[in-house]
């Protein structure tokens, strides 16, 4: 166990050595498409409309997101020094909609340390994390500051986006274009306030 735990470390260190800030995140993701491209392994066209799409939702979220007099006072009730490491990529449709939310939220308190790391350029860190033995992203990694230990994970989906894909999945055996038409709809009417939640909760709020 101990072998697993100081490996685990390591790999995390090495992550953060080459994370980037939500702001640098955002500048590299304009970039992109203004050089039609994507961050990832696969450079297809599909994949650089996706980073395309997704710099338009990050840019309408990172105006319209509202965080609540309540949920700020919940949240400045945190006493922790954590950093959430997440990993993500641009051409990822869950991590537009979800990483503005987070971004929001860490904003809001000195004791927590926003940090973005790409998948494909992170396989070690991904491994540790997978979601049902599948890489899924966006993958949020809270990390206690003082002792570098993980705390918790959040992702890739807020809690009732999760369930819908479940049940989805469990009755119809994989996911349609018509459902990820639905899932769209369903963050759009939502507006981050289910991930707002969702990350008070990691935060044992």
């Amino acid at each position: 166990m101990e072998v697993i735990q100081t490996t685990s470390k390591d790999i995390i260190v090495s992550a953060l050595s080459k994370s980037i800030t939500y702001q640098d995140y955002r500048k590299m993701v304009k970039t992109l498409v203004e050089n039609n491209s994507t961050t990832g392994n696969d450079k297809s066209e599909a994949m650089v409309n996706y980073t395309m799409l997704n710099d338009r939702r990050m840019k309408r979220w990172d105006k319209t997101v509202k965080v609540s007099d309540e949920v700020k006072n919940r949240l400045s009730n945190f006493s922790g020094d954590v950093t959430w490491l997440v990993i993500t990529e641009s051409w990822c449709g869950d991590a537009a909609h979800v990483i503005p939310v987070i971004n929001k939220i860490a904003e809001l308190h000195d004791g927590i340390d926003l940090k973005l790391v790409l998948r494909d350029e992170n396989d070690a860190l991904m491994n540790q994390f997978l979601t049902n033995g599948g890489k899924a992203i966006p993958k949020l990694i809270m990390i206690d500051n003082a002792t570098g230990q993980v705390i918790d994970t959040f992702g890739p989906r807020p809690s009732e986006a999760t369930k819908m894909v479940n049940d989805y999945k469990a009755t119809f055996g994989k996911l349609t274009p018509e459902f990820k038409e639905d899932l769209q709809r369903w963050y759009n009417q939502d507006k981050g306030q289910t991930a707002i939640e969702d990350l008070l909760q990691l935060l044992c709020l």
